[in-house]
């Protein structure tokens, strides 16, 4: 907006009185800072047995509902066939080897036609 656009309109905002600040602003800042509380009071009041006692009322009743899921998940673990759960600790042995010789068969670059054509 140019000054020629609305003289009266400049003329009343020059007629308006200036801000003044007082030289003892800061001052009174940092005292309403103080009056309102810091985050010490913020935190604690969180932690009232008004809030308290039903938090930790839920956190037992999901700890207790996790437990009592947990065993049927076991049951499961227990029905294996009596094949598998009869192994010897020498088939461990066995089972080993024949994972390494199937990881080298896998390896293995000259039986595959792909890798041999140019």
């Amino acid at each position: 907006m140019e000054r020629e656009d609305d003289q009266k309109l400049w003329d009343l905002l020059g007629e308006a009185p200036q801000p003044f600040v007082s030289p003892f602003f800061s001052r009174n800042v940092i005292r309403r800072v103080r009056e309102v509380g810091g985050w010490r009071e913020t935190v604690t009041g969180w932690f009232t047995s008004r809030r308290l006692i039903p938090a930790t009322a839920l956190a037992l009743a999901i700890g207790f509902a996790a437990v009592s899921i947990q065993p049927a998940a076991d049951k499961e673990a227990d029905d294996l066939p009596e094949a598998v759960s009869v192994i010897d600790p020498q088939d461990y042995e066995v089972v080993a080897d024949l994972d390494d010789l199937l990881a080298a068969e896998d390896d293995n670059v000259w039986d595959d036609p792909e890798s041999l054509s140019l």
